[in-house]
């Protein structure tokens, strides 16, 4: 016959232990079943701007992948910078994302103080889309080449001017490198956004852009600007035709503009693998690629080991520019 458990009984010495392990395997069982609620994917663009876009494109299809729906939240403002930290100093559990533009890597190179490390406080898990700028000209310009536009500018130093959406922006930066290893001159006019830019471009205020392509892409189709080269080292899917700015006359120019998903520094890596899997299953489906390829967007799936690299190269390249070109952040 069982006698119940004593006070003094032995059985509490092996239960203790027993209670700690089943204690310290909960987290791992916890984060086998990840996600089981909604993740917010932080965007630092207004709705309907380029990140927001290529955010709100893939996030239905990830959701599904998930199998937990991705809310796009915006925090404009800052270039982009307050999503970032947002993102930064959340907790690493994979409940906040951050889809990253390109200027993700500018920031660190013109802001000499910033809230956060753009690589130590984050975890990269994938590249999403490969955005190129475009070189356009208001119609007026004689120049009608890239190597035409060089000599243009070579010969009226700091006469013509380029705009951007801002300064330390993708498009700003186009500009400084096209001046820098054109050894050609401009003025920058800054302004807030690309949409004004293109306006005046139309317009005639304003001679040289280098914007992105879905932005520029119907103005482009329309003959109401003209196209001179993208700002990529490979030509672009969706305006074959036109040539790269290195091979125009600008050999080494090479500005890519890109759109990546990056974590908190920390994010467990079955969670990273999961996300990237989850990204390259998103940019496979027809309906994605027909999205993106309508907007001159190019799927770029990619490992984390490769975002992580491509993160490291930018911020090197573009502090050399800046300091090069004397660009810092107002």
């Amino acid at each position: 016959m069982l006698q119940p458990l004593q006070s003094n009984a032995r059985a509490p010495l092996f239960v203790a232990p027993l209670v700690a392990t089943l204690l310290a395997l909960a987290p791992a069982g916890a984060q086998a079943a990840w996600p089981d609620k909604p993740i917010r994917f932080m965007v630092g663009s207004v709705p309907g701007g380029t990140t927001d876009l290529v955010a709100r494109a893939v996030s239905d299809k990830m959701s599904a992948a998930l199998g937990q729906q991705l809310v796009v939240e915006n925090h404009a403002g800052a270039n982009q910078m307050i999503a970032a930290e947002l993102t930064a100093k959340s907790a690493p559990d994979g409940y906040t994302l951050l889809m990253a533009p390109a200027g993700f890597t500018i920031n660190p190179a013109i802001y000499k103080r910033m809230a956060y490390d753009a690589q130590k406080d984050f975890t990269p898990v994938g590249m999403v889309a490969n955005v190129p700028n475009v070189l356009v000209t208001n119609l007026n310009l004689p120049a009608k080449s890239v190597k035409e536009l060089v000599a243009l500018a070579q010969s009226r130093p700091g006469k013509l001017n380029y705009g951007s959406s801002g300064v330390g922006s993708p498009s700003h930066l186009s500009g400084a490198l096209f001046e820098l290893l054109g050894k050609a001159k401009m003025t920058h006019v800054p302004y807030k956004g690309t949409g004004p830019a293109l306006t005046d471009l139309m317009g005639g205020q304003l001679e040289v852009l280098f914007p992105s392509i879905p932005g520029a892409l119907p103005f482009i189709t329309s003959h109401k600007m003209n196209a001179l080269g993208v700002t990529s080292l490979r030509r672009s899917v969706v305006l074959p035709d036109l040539p790269t700015i290195a091979e125009s006359g600008v050999p080494g120019y090479d500005v890519g503009s890109w759109f990546a998903v990056m974590g908190p520094a920390a994010l467990p890596k079955p969670i990273v693998d999961k996300l990237n899997g989850a990204i390259a299953q998103t940019l496979a489906t027809p309906e994605v690629r027909k999205v993106f390829l309508r907007d001159g967007t190019e799927p770029a799936p990619g490992t984390p080991a490769e975002l992580a690299n491509t993160v490291k190269t930018e911020i090197a390249k573009w502090k050399q520019v800046t300091q090069a070109a004397g660009i810092v952040a107002e």
